[in-house]
């Protein structure tokens, strides 16, 4: 990894329009310019934010990658129940359709399409298969919410997005039954993230939930958003602003280093090793008392 911290762009903001853009510019990058650019959302269902991604938060996400230069944008999901339906209840496929974005639809990949990864001391019995469209994007941008997972997750952020680019059932096998049923469910969240890497990612925090989750729970209003390139520091830093707002005890209690979605991808290389490998960046003046306050919690731990 490299020595230089990883940099995770904060906003304070009730506007997700602000929030996507103010997010991205504060990194100061632009890794989309002329760029084939896929989009993975959180559409695991259709259920209100933070149940999935909110549209205006797509929307202004899909507007900002055009303006900064993109060649095309594609935006690709695996669903429960079926992604098609899913979709078509946010009104999606419309709305992409305005935008000029294509809608990859992964319940109709080919069987060859979905990528079979056996990676070493993994805790998946046979590996796991991801979808091609993902390996093959030469930009990929990742956009999460903000929420606690009930059903062994604890937490349901940029590394747990991820599963939606893993298949529910292919060649005759079912990942998602072992995935919740297995008690290292954590740590092959983490393992899934390992064949790729997206090179934007924005959490979408304007409201989250600090209880139950990931398709309802106990709501609060957390009006921040985040954007990085660092799967780790995201989610570490999402995890400091769950402590903030007054989450469950699986949040709460544990170090955010110690919580094993995390520390299985820092074993794997996949981004920032610790709070201090991690910069907080606030995008403007009226984030910075909230930067400094999430940032104290990161550090502690």
């Amino acid at each position: 990894m490299s020595s230089r911290p990883s940099r995770v762009a904060l906003v304070k903001t009730g506007d997700r329009k602000d929030g996507v853009r103010a997010s991205l510019r504060a990194l100061k990058i632009n890794p989309v310019k002329g760029k084939d650019v896929l989009i993975k959302p959180n559409f695991n269902t259709a259920d209100v934010t933070p149940g999935s991604t909110h549209n205006d938060t797509l929307v202004a996400l899909v507007e900002e990658i055009w303006q900064m230069g993109a060649k095309s944008i594609s935006l690709g999901e695996r669903s429960y129940p079926l992604t098609r339906e899913v979709m078509e209840q946010k009104g999606i496929p419309a709305l992409m359709d305005r935008l000029h974005v294509r809608v990859i639809d992964f319940d109709e990949l080919k069987e060859k399409d979905w990528v079979l990864f056996k990676p070493r001391e993994s805790h998946w019995s046979n590996g796991f298969r991801i979808a091609r469209p993902i390996l093959e994007t030469e930009c990929l941008v990742s956009t999460c919410c903000l929420k606690t997972h009930q059903f062994g997750g604890v937490f349901t952020l940029s590394l747990k997005l991820h599963i939606g680019v893993v298949p529910t059932s292919r060649h005759g096998y079912n990942y998602m039954r072992e995935l919740h049923s297995s008690p290292h469910q954590r740590k092959m969240i983490a393992e899934i993230n390992q064949p790729f890497k997206p090179t934007l990612i924005v959490l979408d925090g304007m409201d989250a939930f600090v209880d139950g989750g990931p398709m309802t729970g106990r709501p609060v209003r957390g009006e921040v958003f985040l954007a990085s390139t660092d799967r780790v520091a995201i989610d570490a830093v999402g995890v400091a602003i769950l402590k903030l707002l007054g989450s469950n005890e699986s949040i709460m209690k544990p170090k955010i280093f110690e919580q094993e979605q995390i520390l299985r991808a820092v074993e794997l290389g996949l981004g920032a090793s610790s709070p201090s490998a991690i910069e907080v960046i606030a995008a403007d003046e009226k984030s910075q008392g909230y930067r400094d306050r999430v940032l104290e919690i990161l550090k502690r731990g």
